[in-house]
């Protein structure tokens, strides 16, 4: 027994069945009765101490014959009707359902029920299933006679109508409804009283003296007596009004999706939502901004809170009629809202709210304006909600949906829909207002083309600098990068596109994006710019065909750029470095003494033709390496070499930390208005312990893939990355595998534990492998597929030697 909270008893069902009207029994997989209930005693006369533990096979007053018999074991459940034996001899017939079970201990048995008949059963039986159609709370069901007049109704029937039985009798469905729909019905039922065909039909109706209209689901089928005479003809309906206005409301969050924020136009944007919300949610509509939005440039996240009494623009407005005479500002116009009024407190709360027009608030807030009480009255205002914009942290403005047209009032569910289209609305005016400012800002378009954060990587440690130029020269083409490669390496790159301008700008983009292109297949520096030279000739190419097409514009001039490419490996501490026309960088030791590194001249990127020559030499650990464009070195002020050595002086004075230097340099040579840009990037150079890389020779037999595993899988132990072992078998052996099969000799794994785990696999074979599709019945193929699903990052680069297979994978100490 239970109780509630006003202390009363309610019983569970256990409680309410009576157990002697149920027989029941349990049977095992062996035919053994385990289980005898009061209601089996009371239909068969044995009590559980008999039966218990005997055959069920003995309660049988016949076997069942053998072309009867199904196969139980696959069966879930069996119904049917035994000859069963009584206590007293006698043979009876019982209707019995059996449940096959799996019970907690996992044996399987069969749980047998039959209904004990109960002697109020039959003269209760009537009534009881009258009294479940006329109190059924949820299935509204008329019954009608041959000629469609209502013959008997439900309570959900008379309760949907609006009137009882006695009122609705010998009356058709056109006499009780007056809504079009009553003749839709009608036609229903007598189609099917005609065709004997069941009917269905969806429909909505408004009951008189209510305000919302319901959907309903009816299915109308005809009545037929036993010897199949038609009697006439039922309805069945289901109120699916909840259910039809939830997909109302998922339609309408579709179409939002899809229409507001077609273009980057603030003021297109508000009137898409307004569209889109009118007629379907509201009658009419109207979205302000903050009218203080006007001016700033960009307004932080979480700013100042809305205080006083806001002033607002009014942006977009829409109506159920034409022309919008509900409004009292017009587009553009600006509006203060009382402090105490609801606009400005949904804009100080951040919260939605629902208000009916008779509520103090808004009653308050409307009587204060005469021209908003005037078209309150005139036109019949009678709910109201409030939506904040927010977007990203930020208030941007107000939406109010108002009804007066349609009777029912907004619904909780109203204001929630509400708050969905308002937010994606908000989203998408930000980003028309953040478009618009960037637009017109050169300098956002300049530094977009630069990294935006320098990666993390162990290799080097940086810190850049980029400051455009102080004349009107515009904006400039100079860049920088820091690109992380595989094996631990870490490239450095900085660059200076000739001229300024748009042009000089668009070229920087390109280029920085196809020596990360470039640099991510690994090529050696010398050949990296060999390929950037062949793309600057075909970027001078097409300029040069652009403007004999067009005939006009602005010239863009030349197109060329200088480029300083380097690759440091932690590992050897060693770096690569190769120049096209760019300045030589200068390296600073740990001793402090500088110096200008001796870098074969190349010559500038466009040129087309001339070779690249890359240089290699060794850093020791700590060591300062110093990258810039021209812009720092070359002054009016200065001879070349004087603003070298200036360099040389400021990059070797003591500083706290890399920043310190960059500002220290930036200081000591810069003259007031640089005439051209400036980019520099400052790189100290970190080396990975030795044991932090494990390095293995593998003979070029099968036999030795085993070996290479449980080398890689005990080198993880000794790191710690026991939880990583799993998946670098996997890598180890896939590629070892390809290497044997497929590369030659020597061969050579390595490992390598700095941030990530990094498996390389070198050969003395300089074809790549490449990942393919492997059919259903093929036997190999799939190992590559399987590498990089299960690595962060994998591929392959040259060597002097051959190649050197990798992938990367993220992992964490035990």
């Amino acid at each position: 027994m239970k109780r509630h909270a006003d202390d009363k008893e309610v019983r569970s069902a256990r409680d309410v069945v009576d157990k002697m009207l149920t027989a029941r029994a349990i049977v095992d997989e062996h035919g053994t009765v385990t289980g005898w209930s009061d209601g089996a005693e009371r239909l068969l006369g044995y009590a559980a101490a008999q039966i218990l533990g005997s055959s069920a096979v003995s309660l049988l007053a016949e076997g069942p014959r053998t072309d009867d018999l199904v196969p139980f074991s696959e069966l879930s459940r069996w119904r049917g009707t035994l000859a069963l034996r009584h206590s007293d001899g006698h043979r009876l017939e019982a209707k019995v359902i059996a449940h096959h079970r799996t019970p907690d201990d996992g044996a399987h048995d069969w749980l047998l029920v039959s209904a004990v008949r109960a002697p109020y059963l039959d003269s209760d039986a009537e009534t009881l299933v009258w009294l479940g159609f006329l109190d059924s709370p949820c299935c509204a069901t008329s019954v009608y006679d041959k000629d469609l007049r209502l013959h008997q109704s439900n309570r959900s029937s008379q309760g949907a109508l609006g009137l009882n039985d006695q009122d609705m009798h010998g009356l058709r469905m056109s006499d009780v409804l007056a809504d079009p729909v009553a003749e839709e019905v009608e036609r229903r039922m007598l189609q099917a009283l005609e065709t004997g065909v069941p009917q269905y039909l969806e429909h909505y109706a408004r009951a008189p003296g209510e305000i919302r209209e319901h959907a309903w689901a009816t299915c109308f089928y005809r009545l037929e007596d036993p010897d199949g005479h038609v009697l006439g003809v039922a309805s069945t309906g289901h109120d699916m009004t909840e259910q039809y206005w939830a997909r109302k409301r998922l339609q309408l969050i579709a179409e939002a999706s899809t229409r507001i924020g077609s273009t980057l136009d603030v003021t297109r944007t508000a009137q898409e939502l307004a569209d889109v919300a009118v007629p379907e949610l509201a009658d009419f509509l109207t979205v302000d901004l903050l009218a203080s939005l006007d001016d700033l440039p960009e307004q932080p996240p979480g700013a100042a809170r809305i205080s006083g009494s806001p002033t607002l623009r009014r942006i977009a407005h829409q109506s159920v009629h034409p022309g919008t005479p509900e409004a009292v500002i017009a587009p553009g116009e600006v509006e203060e809202y009382p402090e105490d009024s609801p606009p400005a407190e949904s804009l100080r709360s951040g919260r939605a709210a629902l208000y009916r027009v008779t509520d103090p608030a808004i009653a308050g807030w409307i009587a204060e304006d005469p021209l908003r009480a005037s078209r309150t009255r005139n036109f019949g205002f009678h709910s109201v909600m409030t939506v904040p914009l927010s977007a990203r942290g930020t208030t941007l403005g107000l939406v109010v949906f108002a009804r007066h047209r349609r009777p029912e009032p907004f619904q909780q569910d109203d204001l929630v829909l509400a708050e969905e289209l308002a937010a994606r609305a908000a989203i998408c005016i930000d980003n028309a207002r953040r478009y618009t400012r960037e637009r017109a800002t050169a300098v956002t378009l300049q530094r977009s083309l630069l990294p935006q954060g320098l990666p993390e990587q162990a290799a080097v440690e940086v810190a850049s600098r980029y400051l455009p130029a102080g004349s009107r020269a515009g904006v400039g083409g100079d860049w920088f990068d820091v690109i992380p490669l595989s094996g631990a390496r870490v490239a450095l790159v900085v660059g200076d596109v000739v001229g300024h301008g748009i042009h000089a700008s668009a070229t920087m983009g390109r280029l920085r994006t196809a020596v990360r292109t470039l640099a991510d297949i690994d090529l050696p520096p010398d050949e990296l710019l060999t390929h950037l030279d062949d793309l600057v000739g075909r970027l001078a190419t097409e300029a040069e065909a652009t403007q004999r097409t067009a005939g006009h514009g602005e010239p863009s001039g030349d197109v060329g750029s200088t480029c300083l490419y380097a690759v440091y490996d932690p590992v050897s501490r060693r770096c690569t470095f190769a120049r096209a026309g760019h300045p030589l960088p200068v390296m600073v030791a740990p001793d402090g003494s500088v110096n200008m590194l001796d870098l074969p001249a190349g010559p500038p990127l466009g040129l087309g033709g001339l070779p690249f020559e890359a240089m290699e030499t060794e850093l020791p650990e700590g060591s300062l390496l110093a990258l810039y464009t021209d812009g720092l070195i070359e002054s009016r002020d200065y001879d070349i070499d004087v603003s070298v050595s200036r360099l040389c002086q400021a990059l070797g004075s003591p500083a706290a930390s890399l920043d310190a230097v960059c500002d220290t340099v930036l200081d000591t040579m810069l003259p007031e208005r640089p005439s051209d840009d400036i980019a520099l990037l400052i790189a100290r150079t970190h080396a990975l312990n030795a044991d932090r890389v494990a390095v293995w020779d593998v003979a070029p037999d099968p036999a030795a893939v085993a070996d290479a595993r449980k080398n890689a899988v005990g080198q993880l132990k000794e790191w710690g990355l026991t939880n990583a072992a799993f998946v670098t078998e996997l890598i180890v052996s896939e590629l070892v595998t390809n290497a044997i099969r497929h590369a030659a000799p020597p061969i050579q794994l390595r490992l390598i534990h700095e941030r990530s785990l990094i498996c390389e696999v070198s050969d003395a074979s300089n074809t790549a492998p490449h990942m393919r599709r492997a059919r259903t019945y093929d036997e190999g193929g799939r190992g590559l597929l399987l590498v990089a699903q299960l690595t962060q990052r994998w591929g392959t680069r040259p060597t002097a030697q051959g190649k050197t297979i990798w992938a990367e994978q993220r992992v964490e100490d035990d």
